[in-house]
């Protein structure tokens, strides 16, 4: 087995690990159920030990309680063995020895189905012997050492035999040794009885805790990969079968109520453990000793009820994006809105751009695809000054959802962090509601283009010089101010000011050349219909930019609607004048085109940045 890496990482903070607390204090309340005495070393355990522990695909690790108490992981080893025995004598050999039928009967039952004359699944003892039974290896020992070694893969760590327990088993196990004489009579066990038992008594009396079990969940949940270790412990096919007979028969005769109330293919032991996956997103594993009349975990049945219904994981609600919600991540310094700013603003968001971070989230919204966007903000504690979640390409959204991104925008506005949403079709309504455009601590946006551009401003704010929005005088605009004083003075003769009400239309899209436009005060918005059928901006331009020159110097239509995002004054030269200048002042004309070549340039590779760093899609 691989070498494990350092302890995984345990999460008691954050939206989840609250989540899983909260489940945790309240079945510990509950003292109902009775220790398994007839295993003398069980009944010895202390009866209020209680650990509950998720585990991601990716091996993110939340929990509460007892979860490094050592126990025996019992009946929970019935589908490990029972996939190695698959392993080592392919699924047809194995199909020949058991069954994969529920059973409707205890564990313990000393019977065989009366049709096949086979143990009617791997998870009932017998089917959990005739799979002991079918492990290879030189002798007993290398077979059992091979099933502690496939354990220990899926667990990430090396697991070891309890021997005071394993003794205690061995001592009192007539039913299980009754079973094994039953199977060898019945030819499904080929060799000495003896032996498959007393592998099974071993398999039984393995260490195990609370956090290997969910790490072992978690691998079968990550179609056989351990999370941290990175080491297949399963093939992929392999691990459906197991699964697939987990659904139906590992909860024993109480199969039936636990798929429709949980959902998830599960696994109990007497040694009070529990272990449940969701496939593809996580496996669960709670710990407590008082077992109910089947068998299982009082507290952890009760546990698991709770998690399945608190975070929407029953398997039967498939969601269309399993894995993770995340589309993409990336700060205001990486991908800056298309907001034109100056040079003292972006100076301020080179330098602080990382504390406002947009991410974009997919596909539906459930349990794990909400965990994937929490877990990615709260990497970042206490360093965002602002954050923006794109919901747009979200489908269905649980409420689980909404409840951790609430509680994460509650979270993050305790440190001091706005938060905005992008959500045009309200998909987050609960969220949103919370998020009045006059709260401090957030807003919604129609696009990504203008909550980035909010976020930009909630970064100046904080870190840079106050404000300074003045208006910009004719001669000391941009497009004039590097020329002589007489050059200025008589070029700024041959513009005329205008003022233009805020949504009213400068241009519209197809128009004629109709001048130069030098913006003195306000802000001008260069605008497109996205894919969503709604308007968006190319860029939005400031006093001392400029636009309009492109289409006046190549006598060109205007290839987009420009629109006064503010009240706006601007300073217009008309075609007529510009091409008056040709014959009249030609050096005065080629200064100015110079001047306006500089600053076009600096706009068109700002705008092409911004729209590259998003695919060209807002």
């Amino acid at each position: 087995m691989a070498a494990p890496p350092a302890d995984p990482a345990l999460s008691p903070d954050g939206v989840v690990g609250r989540i899983v607390d909260e489940v945790y204090r309240l079945c510990r309340t509950d003292g109902s159920g009775a220790l398994a005495d007839y295993i003398p070393e069980l009944a010895a355990v202390q009866p209020d030990s209680f650990g509950v522990c998720l585990a991601t695909a990716d091996g993110r690790v939340y929990g509460s309680g007892d979860l490094d108490t050592r126990f025996t992981i019992q009946s929970i080893s019935k589908p490990f063995t029972y996939a190695l025995a698959l392993a080592d004598r392919g699924p047809a050999a194995v199909a020949e020895r058991i069954d994969v039928e529920p059973s409707g009967e205890p564990f313990s039952e000393i019977s065989l189905d009366p049709g096949t004359q086979r143990p009617r699944n791997p998870m009932i003892n017998a089917g959990a012997i005739a799979a002991a039974a079918l492990i290879t290896g030189r002798d007993a020992a290398d077979r059992f050492e091979r099933v502690r070694r496939s354990y220990s893969r899926f667990a990430g760590r090396d697991l070891r035999l309890d021997e005071a327990v394993y003794a205690s088993e061995a001592r009192t196990g007539y039913r299980n040794r009754a079973i094994g004489y039953l199977l060898r009579g019945a030819g499904i066990i080929d060799g000495d009885p003896d032996e498959a038992v007393d592998r099974y008594f071993r398999q039984c009396s393995i260490d195990i805790t609370c956090r290997d079990l969910a790490l072992m969940a978690a691998t079968l949940a990550n179609n056989g990969v351990q999370p941290l270790t990175r080491e297949r412990a399963l093939t992929a096919p392999l691990v459906r079968q197991v699964l697939s007979v987990m659904t139906t028969c590992g909860m024993y005769d109480a199969a039936g109520d636990w798929v429709t109330t949980v959902g998830l293919p599960a696994k109990s032991g007497v040694g009070g453990g529990i272990l449940a996956v969701l496939p593809g997103q996580l496996g669960i594993a709670v710990y407590s000793p008082r077992l109910d009349a089947h068998g299982s975990s009082v507290r952890g049945v009760r546990a698991c009820r709770e998690l399945s219904d608190r975070l929407g994981l029953h398997f039967l609600h498939v969601t269309r994006a399993a894995h993770t919600a995340i589309r993409a991540a990336y700060s205001v310094a990486e991908a800056p809105s298309r907001l034109r700013r100056d040079g003292a603003e972006l100076a301020v968001l080179e330098r602080f751009g990382d504390r406002a971070r947009i991410v974009e989230l997919h596909g539906d919204l459930l349990f794990a695809g909400a965990e994937s966007a929490v877990r990615a903000v709260e990497k970042f504690p206490g360093e965002l000054d602002a954050l923006a979640l794109d919901v747009r390409e979200v489908g269905d959204v649980s409420a689980i959802a909404v409840r951790m991104l609430e509680e994460l925008r509650t979270e993050l506005a305790a440190t001091g962090c706005r938060v905005a949403l992008v959500d045009p079709d309200a998909k987050l309504g609960q969220l949103e509601s919370s998020l009045d455009p006059d709260d401090p601590h957030g807003r919604v946006f129609i696009d990504r283009d203008t909550a980035a551009e909010w976020c930009e401003q909630v970064v100046l704010d904080r870190h840079g010089p106050p404000a300074n929005r003045a208006a910009v005088p004719l001669e000391h605009h941009p497009a004039l101010a590097g020329l002589p004083e007489h050059q200025r003075r008589s070029l700024a003769v041959e513009f005329t000011v205008r003022t233009l009400a805020r949504g009213e239309t400068i241009v519209a899209k197809g128009s004629p050349r109709s001048g130069l436009y030098l913006i003195l005060d306000g802000r001008v918005r260069i605008g497109f219909t996205g894919r969503d059928g709604r308007r968006h901006r190319l860029v939005t331009l400031t006093a001392g930019m400029s636009f309009g020159e492109i289409a006046l110097i190549l006598d060109q239509p205007f290839p987009n609607d420009i629109l006064a995002e503010t009240t706006v004054s601007l300073a217009v030269l008309t075609p007529d004048r510009f091409d008056t200048l040709t014959q009249q002042a030609p050096a005065l004309k080629v200064a100015l085109l110079e001047r306006l070549a500089a600053a076009a340039y600096g706009q068109a590779d700002a705008a092409v940045r911004a729209l590259a760093a998003h695919g060209g899609v807002y």
